[in-house]
């Protein structure tokens, strides 16, 4: 069986550069150069090239980085285990300026399952995991009391990240 290619671009960002990955028509990773778990998903075959989906993926990341809520989602393809998929599915739900804990995330989870009870140390894991970092807003999940823990692209920059997003740090959103 071929390995598929895929299609790579970059992004200079504020708080530093930014590869994309794209399978042709979806974003399949986004991470911030050098940072955890980078380009773990990506396909070892790779290809720089012009797609639209950087195009879409730029200008999300420009509105973002501006300072405001892009409004839209680029399409994104995760490249995760079904575990992984729920807890990005729920950080997908995060809105703009809201921050989760772990431990909220991991009580969705247990009630989506029909158990009575989900680690937040398991959900840690695959919020460190997420492939569409930004996009997919993995800095929006916080510790108890509202602690900035665990971000891939290092704590500093998930502060930043927050403080971009004038966010309420008191990890109460529920969806």
């Amino acid at each position: 069986m071929e390995t598929p290619v895929d299609y790579v671009h970059h992004y200079k960002s504020p708080l530093g550069g930014i590869t994309l990955a794209s399978d042709g028509t979806t974003l399949v990773g986004l991470w911030f150069d050098e940072q955890r778990f980078f380009a773990a998903s990506l396909s070892p075959d790779q290809e720089e090239k012009t797609l639209s989906i950087f195009e879409q993926a730029d200008r999300w990341l420009d509105l973002y980085f501006s300072g405001r809520d892009p409004g839209f989602t680029p399409p994104v393809k995760l490249r995760a285990t079904e575990f992984r998929r729920a807890v990005c599915d729920i950080m997908l739900a995060i809105p703009y300026g809201r921050t989760m804990t772990y431990g909220r995330i991991a009580e969705i989870i247990a009630r989506q399952k029909g158990v009575p009870r989900m680690s937040a140390q398991a959900v840690g894991g695959a919020v460190g995991h997420n492939p569409v970092s930004l996009i997919v807003p993995c800095h929006r999940v916080i510790g108890t009391g509202g602690a900035l823990v665990g971000y891939g692209g290092g704590l500093e920059r998930k502060a930043a990240l927050l403080e971009l997003e004038h966010a309420n740090l008191s990890g109460d959103f529920v969806p």
